[in-house]
């Protein structure tokens, strides 16, 4: 009988015993097979060892999408190390802020990235090691080359406990400062698990890839897909800024599985010419992290009709926890459920009080799950603040995440997103919920994306402006004459800006702080 895997440096090794010549994962043109990928992770943990990595110790990955991002994670995690994304395009003091957080000594990049590593050794951090940039004053540095002549580590290997740490995803920090989400190999592993189990996937599928590392959204990529022996395609930066080079992509490589926020796939439908183009190779389309337009998602359905649409909910500190799938086309603009909870997880809904409220009536979303979060890093207050415990007896508590989201259940039994508890809002003496503002906004024909933001002035008159993107010709005056037939008086934004685009995180999510600086 086969033994279970009990941490995510196993999966590799794994894969590579069963399909050693299979490709794992492809960028551009290159290629590598599991047990390629097993040698270099293996070299990698045994030069990260001998650079005094210990286990528990934070490590860095700065990197752009590409072939190496697979083998630093695993090369870390093997080393019983944790390993860190930095997001590239960080402004220099917030990636100095993540390494001095971190205590991170040891940072894996590429060449590209030898000037960034530059900026930050003038930061008076602690850094020692580089691995793979050119030559950085103050710092050993080595290249990939050197790494890959490395012995393998044959020793003893590093004892990996299921509830050891395997990484922290650094939040964007766009509403302040980053929170470090802190996982374990249990919880990375139940979640490849679970999304392996739940979508079928098998060593045949082809898996897109489109996130960079920081954004919990690649762990279906580089963990759920290894897990089940099936091929990464890691879709390079350059591919994603155009969505007809990125349809031209998907096509060819004959993807079975895709995975993104809906951002991309409104692009794919409005400008990538998928229409024209075979993607009978498609079965599941998963989409996480934002609201999808319902008549969006219809119109992509309609095109796509072999495949099936699956809405993946969850804060990164659950690495998701809910599903909703589809199979033929919404027939009304009603908002997309978020369903079910998936295996080995359970909610609650409860009111300002914590107490469980009636069901069809809303309140905020507790989760407890196999995939939550250990906490946050170096932030004990915040950790307990996310936290709601129920005590069973002295000593036993169950620990149930608060997502800060309003949901409710409808009569089917599954749940409805309603807005974030952070964007209702009083105003004028009334509660308004600014998530169904851009509901309504997005439900007219002309509107592709809508952003609602609520401006503070130091006069005390706040405002509701909003933002909106189009598909077809539109004016202001239509779209506040739509607002007023939908919405009460008093939630229409006081005025409404065209844009030709949003600012966004960079994994793909409308940035809305930056959008009030704008209005």
């Amino acid at each position: 009988m086969e033994a279970p895997l009990y941490n995510l440096a196993q999966i590799i090794g794994h894969a590579a015993k069963k399909y050693p010549h299979k490709t794992a994962f492809k960028c551009w043109e290159a290629t590598v097979t599991f047990s390629e990928l097993e040698e270099k992770t293996n070299q990698l943990a045994a030069c990260l060892i001998g650079q005094g990595v210990r286990k528990g110790d934070r490590v860095g990955i700065l990197m752009h999408r590409c072939l190496d991002t697979a083998i630093a994670i695993y090369g870390i995690l093997k080393a019983g190390a944790v390993y860190v994304p930095i997001d590239p395009f960080l402004p220099n003091a917030r990636m100095a802020f993540v390494v001095k957080d971190c205590g991170i000594k040891h940072v894996v990049t590429t060449e590209q990235h030898t000037k960034k590593i530059k900026t930050l050794v003038t930061q008076h951090l602690d850094l020692e090691t580089v691995i793979g940039s050119g030559a950085v004053e103050g710092l050993k540095t080595l290249t990939w080359d050197a790494v890959f002549s490395t012995t393998p580590y044959v020793a003893t290997p590093v004892a990996i406990v299921a509830d050891d740490l395997a990484y922290i995803l650094y939040t964007s920090g766009s509403t302040g400062t980053p929170k470090g989400i802190m996982h374990t190999h249990a919880s990375g592993l139940a979640f490849a698990a679970l999304v392996a189990k739940g979508y079928q996937l098998q060593p045949e599928d082809i898996i897109a890839n489109s996130a960079p590392i920081h954004f919990d959204v690649s762990l279906l990529g580089y963990c759920a897909a290894p897990l089940a022996a099936a091929t990464t395609i890691i879709i390079p930066d350059a591919h994603l800024k155009f969505p007809l080079s990125l349809s031209e992509l998907v096509a060819k490589e004959q993807v079975s599985i895709w995975y993104s926020v809906p951002l991309l796939l409104i692009e794919l439908l409005h400008k990538g010419g998928i229409q024209y183009k075979d993607f009978s190779s498609l079965r599941w389309v998963l989409f996480a992290g934002e609201v999808f337009a319902t008549k969006q998602l219809r119109a992509l359905m309609q095109v796509w009709p072999q495949a099936v649409f699956s809405n993946i909910y969850g804060p990164t500190e659950l690495n998701q926890c809910t599903y909703y799938n589809l199979t033929t086309p919404p027939e009304t603009d009603a908002p997309i459920p978020i369903g079910t909870t998936w295996g080995n997880t359970e909610f609650k809904i409860l009111d300002a009080n914590d107490k469980a409220v009636a069901k069809g009536e809303e309140g905020l979303l507790v989760v407890r799950s196999a995939t939550l979060m250990k906490g946050y890093w170096n932030n004990k207050a915040l950790t307990e603040a996310a936290l709601y415990k129920e005590t069973i007896v002295p000593g036993y508590e169950q620990v149930y995440y608060r997502t800060g989201d309003v949901v409710r259940l409808n009569a089917a039994n599954e749940l409805l997103f309603l807005g974030r508890q952070d964007r209702q809002i009083k105003l004028r003496g009334f509660r308004i919920e600014i998530d169904a503002i851009e509901t309504v906004l997005l439900a007219h024909d002309a509107v592709l994306e809508a952003a609602v933001v609520l401006i503070e002035t130091d006069t005390d008159v706040s405002r509701l402006e909003a933002a909106v993107i189009l598909d077809t010709d539109c004016n202001v005056k239509v779209l506040d004459a739509h607002c007023r037939a939908h919405l009460p008086s008093y939630a229409v934004p006081n005025s409404i800006t065209i844009q030709s685009s949003f600012p966004r995180t960079s994994s793909g999510k409308i940035d809305r702080k930056q959008i009030e600086t704008l209005l």
